[in-house]
């Protein structure tokens, strides 16, 4: 007899069932997808104990006919798709044919259904392999979907589920990503009886207000880009607004919501240098691109793409991201950086000592001169000091006009809306960081050789990404020459990183490459360098600065990139309005 046997086609479905179905939410989000393809206006949920015992779904949508209904519960079978060409540009948030039959697999499920031209409602039931006939119902033009006891034929998996409370956060998890993608659709959420949630029909910037509340939209910068087939829009949170977990995280691709670390990688870069430690950046996203270009197919559960140029995708999030944070300076929106320019005063906090630090750290001197002037010659001055801070008669400043300094650590100012406190330490480094960033972009990136090259055993990927990428690494400073189907050799590496570990740094650019098809370590790395030296060079506590240095660092504040956040993402400065110091005086109560 042989060893091998066909298994039941019911234990088949049930082994299939744990791809799509894997606990109440996942069954939810099956459900709440066949309602929006179904062009439903109006969704209602229930659920018991956490989804385990009941999830009824209820919609207004298009309805299925008496005769599609058997079809509903088999396997693989959709009204989604009927060719390969569909499945390469499918549009709808379900396609594989898989979902209710998984669930009739492992849950006793009830479909209630009527077109929006059927003159009654029609009803089926299956459960473990076992369908019955179709009968007629009662309900008006809709779907409603009921899946009963789940995992109850499947006891060894139903063991694995968490408490009622654990999986009732994932189904309302699973609502507000929902809600957020769909606000033209009205969402109702009721657990044992009780409504949790009701998001009415209404514009994108309403629902996001009702799902993420006030704390995110005043926190929230706006972000629209649109280049080459691909478009992005959405909210991407100040630094300020960091969080300790991944909570605040919602990418959506052509209206789906996804997981995808290439564009996680993409946004986590955007944030590298404004972003507190170990803190998350909070977004809503929506990427739009051709069908076509993205693969959707690439899981059963549907929350993972595959993008067919992953290098453009990278390429343009970080740089969208990367526009709208350089924005986040007092009183202005992003703007192109090239568009701003900076001015040193002639006294005091901003003059010798990053340049001292820049001699400590080797830098060449062309870009000593493009910072600071050459240094045989006198700096070149900015605007009168005196003149550009004193306070004058019109518009005042975002951050106003400075009245003292406090304990030799922040700087005291007035504005039209209350009070201003800066920590001068803070927004100084980022004034000298951005100022030692920009001065680095406009120079040609020196590349220095290496005495001995370095020789380092990689993959063979290794060396196809080295080669396909040779000219972009070259352009950063980088020269890595191949001496074999499986070894290459670093024979040069930025000047300012010539000390680092050369093989090190090869081998996380390469992974990077074959990663994501793109690198910003070399960037990231000079940044740090760039980072410690103005750190370094910026005004420490207990410096005293006259009135007129403490509103030159102002108006620079006003006019540097990312100034809201020192380069470590603390913030630099906060405003306490007239408003707040009327309360804490009590004042007019």
């Amino acid at each position: 007899m042989s060893r091998i046997q066909r298994l039941d086609d019911v234990l088949i479905a049930q082994i299939a069932a744990g791809e799509v179905v894997e606990r109440p939410a996942s069954a939810l989000k099956e459900l709440l997808e066949n309602a929006l393809d179904a062009q439903a206006s109006d969704i209602a949920v229930t659920l018991e104990q956490g989804g385990v015992k009941r999830i009824r779904v209820e919609d207004n949508g298009l309805g299925m006919a008496a005769e599609d209904l058997p079809l509903a519960l088999a396997a693989h079978a959709t009204s989604k798709i009927r060719s390969l060409g569909d499945l390469e540009t499918v549009s709808s948030l379900g396609f594989r044919g898989e979902a209710l039959a998984s669930m009739a697999a492992v849950a006793e499920v009830t479909i209630i259904s009527r077109t929006r031209d059927a003159s009654r409602a029609f009803t089926i039931r299956g459960q473990a392999g076992r369908v019955d006939a179709v009968s007629p119902a009662a309900r008006d033009p809709g779907t409603t979907i009921v899946v009963a006891d789940l995992f109850s034929e499947t006891p060894a998996r139903r063991k694995f589920l968490k408490s009622e409370a654990t999986e009732y956060a994932h189904c309302d998890e699973l609502m507000h990503r929902l809600a957020l993608a769909y606000p033209q659709v009205a969402f109702r959420l009721a657990h044992q009886g009780r409504t949790q949630r009701h998001w009415p029909v209404s514009s994108l910037e309403l629902r996001v207000r009702s799902v993420l509340g006030e704390d995110f939209v005043g926190a929230a910068l706006p972000l629209e880009e649109q280049v080459a087939g691909l478009k992005v829009q959405g909210w991407v949170a100040r630094p300020t607004y960091s969080r300790a977990s991944r909570d605040t995280q919602y990418l959506f691709v052509n209206g789906r919501f996804v997981r995808d670390k290439l564009v996680a990688h993409a946004i986590r870069q955007a944030y590298q240098d404004v972003l507190h430690h170990q803190r998350h950046p909070a977004y809503v996203l929506f990427l739009d691109m051709d069908p076509a270009a993205v693969d959707v197919n690439v899981h059963p559960a549907k929350t993972e793409v595959r993008f067919r140029d992953s290098q453009a995708v990278h390429r343009f999030m970080f740089q969208s991201l990367s526009k709208a944070l350089a924005g986040t300076a007092p009183g202005r929106e992003a703007e192109p950086a090239q568009a701003r320019t900076f001015y040193a005063p002639q006294t005091g906090w901003d003059a010798r000592p990053p340049l001292q630090q820049t001699l400590a750290m080797r830098e060449p001197d062309a870009f000593h001169a493009a910072l600071f002037g050459p240094l045989s010659e006198p700096r070149r001055e900015g605007p009168d000091v005196a003149a550009a801070t004193a306070p004058q008669e019109g518009e005042a400043p975002p951050l106003g006009y400075a009245l003292a300094q406090l304990h030799g650590i922040y700087i005291l100012a007035q504005n039209r809306q209350g009070l201003v406190l800066v920590d001068m330490h803070a927004a100084h480094e980022r004034i000298l960081y951005e100022r030692l960033k920009a001065a680095l972009n406009r120079q040609e990136l020196q590349s220095q050789p290496l005495l001995i090259p370095v020789s380092l055993k990689v993959e063979r990927g290794d060396v196809a990404a080295a080669e396909t990428h040779a000219g972009a690494l070259a352009r950063l400073g980088l020269e890595l020459a191949v001496l074999g189907p499986e070894t290459l050799a670093v024979r040069a590496l930025p000047a300012l990183l010539a000390e680092e570990g050369a093989e090190a740094l090869a081998r996380n650019i390469l992974s990077e490459l074959r990663q994501y098809g793109t690198t910003r370590l070399l960037i990231e790395r000079q940044d740090e360098l760039l980072a410690t030296m103005a750190c370094h060079g910026a005004v420490r506590a207990n410096r005293q600065l006259t009135l007129p240095e403490m509103n030159a660092l102002l108006r620079d504040m006003e006019r540097i990139d990312r100034s809201d956040q020192c380069n470590h993402g603390r913030p630099t400065w906060r405003q306490i309005t007239l408003s707040e110091l009327d309360r804490l005086f009590m004042r007019g109560q």
